[in-house]
């Protein structure tokens, strides 16, 4: 009668199942911890001394917060997805063996795989102790762990080549809709006055990084339609684009109409969190016009629709 149930004191407790799932997972997790302390280290690290990777400290702490929203679900622990996680674990190795391998010239390669085999472990780790329904519930903030792995140096540059193009050509538009004179050649932007360069420190990639993340978090949370959510993220990736093309606007507007010192003052340096509140505003705009859409009762049903016709007697 009380098989599977764990009792004290007489009193029925909670399923063994779940609680065997928290002990094995936790045991999992510490192997884990145990064989890939090291890139984990490296990763935080670079973290925080390199704007381009800043995005990763929030990942952690919003996945477990996401999964803890749901907690609930852990209790449901089954063995249904055993050969699924035994195949991620085995995946795993393969990526740790694999980064072992890598030469050592490409030291930023070799980390991102480390990372990435660990992210496999935890998530192949869960299936494993929680079943496929579990993971299946919990597939958003167990796949959102994978933007801890840190892009390597070639993937990252392509990146940041992509936002500074597209932050030239979203300023010039700007420059041109105001009756601007403007031209421009590759990354430089010409006005009356001033020539502007679009470097590398100005792709604002730590802000886009932190736009794309929220925009996800937050669209899983306040949204349930899969199409719905997919849009909030397609437009948040041009948003990164258009917030940096209006801060170089407002920038060159600023250091020629108003006063030269804009152009190398704190404004420049540190007022990217204006232009990304405005694009987070943006976001959130766009969340309320499809909530109110999710929200909205549902017409009319086929049945109340049909009109009943009495039959006529004789």
């Amino acid at each position: 009668m009380w098989k599977g149930f764990a009792t004290a004191k007489g009193r029925p407790g909670r399923p063994m199942t779940g609680f065997s799932a928290h002990v094995k997972f936790a045991v999992l997790l510490g192997v884990s911890l145990l064989a890939g302390w090291r890139p984990l280290v490296e990763t935080f690290h670079l973290a925080l001394n390199n704007e381009e990777y800043t995005h990763i400290l929030l990942i952690l702490p919003l996945a477990v917060a996401l999964i803890s929203l749901d907690r609930h679900m852990l209790d449901l622990a089954s063995r249904t997805g055993s050969r699924m996680g035994v195949a991620l674990l085995v995946a795993s190795t393969a990526a740790a063996a694999l980064a072992r391998w890598t030469p050592g010239p490409h030291a930023d390669v070799r980390l991102s795989l480390a990372v990435l085999a660990l992210i496999i472990w935890w998530i192949g780790a869960f299936v494993l102790c929680y079943g496929s329904q579990v993971s299946r519930s919990l597939r958003f903030p167990l796949g959102f762990l994978l933007w801890m792995v840190p892009f390597p140096a070639l993937v990252l540059d392509r990146i940041i080549q992509l936002l500074q193009r597209g932050s030239a050509f979203s300023a010039r538009l700007l420059f041109e809709s105001a009756r601007v004179p403007v031209a421009q050649d590759g990354l430089l932007l010409s006005i009356p006055g001033v020539t502007l360069e679009v470097a590398k420190e100005c792709s604002s990639i730590r802000s886009s990084m932190m736009l794309l993340v929220t925009t996800m978090v937050v669209a899983q949370l306040f949204l349930r339609s899969p199409g719905r959510k997919l849009l909030v993220i397609a437009v948040a990736i041009p948003l990164t684009v258009a917030k940096n093309g209006l801060r170089i606007f407002t920038i060159g507007m600023l250091g020629t109409r108003v006063d030269p010192a804009y152009m190398t003052g704190s404004f420049h340096h540190q007022g990217g969190v204006i232009f990304l509140a405005i694009a987070l505003g943006v976001v959130f705009l766009l969340l309320w016009i499809l909530r109110r859409g999710e929200e909205q009762p549902p017409g009319p049903s086929r049945l109340n629709s049909v009109r009943v016709v009495k039959p006529t007697p004789g």
